[in-house]
């Protein structure tokens, strides 16, 4: 008899997540990717014998336990399921997957409602960031749905804003992984500009004007460049230690994009978008394909990269920008607004009296979307004995 695999259905921000319990996965993180590319049918690049969405915003998975650290709720292992092949990267995290995360967890007991928004303090086992997730709980209720939109998703879900803590060198130990703010990298003929960061996760972003980009880009425009970017990340990934030279790079890190100042745009959805309504146009690759917005980690890096005198989004964003200032006043917030192809993401930016970063959150939505037990083809999976 085929194995059975019981998870949650959510969709997170402008990403779809399958959610499972930590107690009904295995502890081997090689036997938990047997199990997701069995159950997405991955080997298939439309992944049709599984419950994969063909795409890397709906291939997704999170492994949630609750957390025996102090002052921590919850701990997630984030899983980007392959598409064409059977493999499970586990080198970054998803701030869309964690606004679900966060709403699984009060839907399913680990969390009590504690008011009319309640604080699920969750760590990521890939990066070992800390998030902090507020979700609407009005009436100290559960909640089951919601009225807000973000970009990138015209459909409602419940509001949950997510931050990030203690974001700097995650992955690599450093801040900036190439030992400065801004520096030119040699991929194949041709020399590019970058600033490389490692903030909530490892990020590339190139000046789109070193590509001959403008930042505007439709999303096919993007496409036909996939080939200079992702040699990007192959010359990045090594030079950033996330590889070794001649290593295959990562498909999911560092996480790549072009950068550019505003300018008057167009959104996927027709939207008009005046370069006045955004400090800065990004346009990023997700594993092999052109975002439709941003993921949320990159935003993260994008806003902490504002802060990092010299760098790419810090000299875009210019000297009138509240980024350049120190803060007067204990614990100021200052709003990046970044234009994707999907419109505005606004990415809040917590300082100290000193001007130091102290957290980066970005408001997204999400909802519960099924409650599903997922027959298994037979593979020797060893899966625990549940109920």
């Amino acid at each position: 008899m085929d194995s059975q695999l019981h998870g949650q259905w959510y969709r997170g921000g402008t990403s779809k997540c399958w959610l499972f319990s930590g107690d009904e996965m295995p502890a081997d993180r090689a036997q938990i990717a047997l199990a997701l590319t069995a159950a997405f049918g991955s080997g298939d690049d439309r992944q049709l014998n599984g419950i994969g969405g063909a795409s890397s915003t709906t291939s997704k998975a999170a492994i949630i336990s609750p957390s025996a650290i102090p002052g921590i709720d919850i701990s997630y292992l984030f899983a980007q399921v392959g598409i064409g092949a059977s493999a499970v990267e586990f080198t970054s995290n998803c701030g869309n997957c964690a606004s679900a995360v966060a709403l699984y967890a009060i839907q399913n007991g680990l969390v009590r409602p504690t008011g009319d928004r309640t604080s699920v303090r969750m760590i990521n086992e890939n990066t070992r960031s800390v998030l902090v997730a507020e979700v609407a709980t009005p009436d100290r209720r559960i909640p089951t749905d919601g009225l807000e939109t973000i970009p990138g998703s015209a459909m409602p879900g419940v509001p949950v804003n997510v931050f990030f803590e203690n974001v700097d060198g995650v992955s690599t130990g450093e801040l900036l992984p190439l030992g400065q703010a801004t520096s030119r990298l040699d991929v194949g003929t041709r020399t590019v500009t970058v600033s490389a960061i490692d903030a909530g996760a490892p990020a590339c972003f190139i000046a789109a004007e070193s590509l001959g980009m403008t930042g505007i880009e439709t999303l096919p425009e993007v496409r036909l460049r996939l080939p200079e970017l992702l040699a990007v990340r192959t010359a990045a990934s090594p030079a950033m230690g996330l590889s070794i030279e001649g290593e295959e790079a990562s498909p999911a890190v560092p996480k790549i994009g072009i950068v550019a100042a505003p300018q008057d745009y167009v959104t996927t959805t027709g939207e008009r978008i005046a370069a006045g309504d955004c400090d800065i146009l990004v346009r990023m690759v997700s594993m092999f394909d052109p975002h439709p917005a941003i993921g949320i980690t990159s935003a993260i890096a994008i806003a902490r990269d504002a802060f990092v005198e010299g760098s790419l989004v810090h000299d875009i964003l210019g000297a009138d920008h509240p980024a350049h200032d120190t803060p007067t006043d204990d614990d100021q917030e200052v709003s990046i607004r970044i234009g994707t192809p999907a419109g505005v993401v606004t990415c809040r930016v917590q300082l100290d009296a000193d001007g130091r970063v102290t957290r980066l959150g970005v408001r997204r939505v999400a909802r519960r979307i099924a409650n599903a037990a997922i027959d298994l083809p037979d593979v020797d999976i060893a899966l625990p004995l549940v109920g």
